[in-house]
């Protein structure tokens, strides 16, 4: 019973996992549906909002199989456009530098249920945003994260294995946005270490 328990609690974190990269593709499908039956202005240089910062709260899971687990937890971005017509100008596109701090808890560590620990992340990257229509923005962001983690909590029984204390990675995302208004929109973002959906302001 303990085993079935354990074997269990390794592989909720895959379904949890291929569930949110389920979610995300078919949200991609639905996104370029409805983009296609909007008209298309990535060829229109310059047309997207111009905007001195974006601000974006949003949840987080966290796929990085970190600490044994899939994490969950919230976090803020701050993406600070430094090319408004981006490296290629003959499309709608710009570049920005965008950084923040998630802050995730993960539930259970490889040896046993009754682990915990929470994880700080700080990634800062690239991001290269493409606008295709006035309402759908696509975007890729490669760059680099720093971590720190704090054992949570640990039962008696349960040989738990403290957390990387610090250390440094590479992080990658792809992701989009739906644009409410001028100034509000959904971001959605997949990727590595963690994955995120909010509401950002520009």
């Amino acid at each position: 019973m303990q085993m079935t328990n354990r074997i269990g609690a390794r592989l909720q974190p895959l379904f949890v996992s291929y569930g949110a990269i389920a979610i995300a593709l078919a949200s991609t499908l639905a996104v370029s549906a409805v983009a296609r039956a909007e008209e298309t202005t990535i060829k229109d240089p310059g047309q997207h909002p111009s905007y001195p910062i974006e601000i974006e709260p949003h949840a987080v899971l966290g796929m990085g199989d970190i600490y044994g687990s899939t994490g969950a937890g919230v976090g803020l971005r701050l993406s600070i456009p430094i090319v408004q017509n981006g490296f290629v100008k003959s499309i709608d596109d710009s570049v920005a530098i965008s950084f923040g701090g998630d802050f995730l808890h993960y539930s259970n560590c490889y040896y046993a249920e009754r682990c915990g620990a929470n994880y700080l992340l700080l990634p800062v990257a690239l991001q290269w945003n493409f606008f295709l229509t006035r309402h759908w923005s696509v975007f890729g962001e490669p760059g680099l994260y720093v971590y720190k983690g704090f054992m949570d909590s640990c039962g008696n029984l349960a040989p738990c294995q403290q957390p990387s204390d610090f250390g440094i990675g590479p992080a990658f995302a792809i992701g989009g946005r739906y644009q409410f208004n001028e100034t509000v929109t959904l971001a959605m973002r997949l990727g590595y270490p963690s994955s995120s959906i909010g509401v950002s302001f520009l």
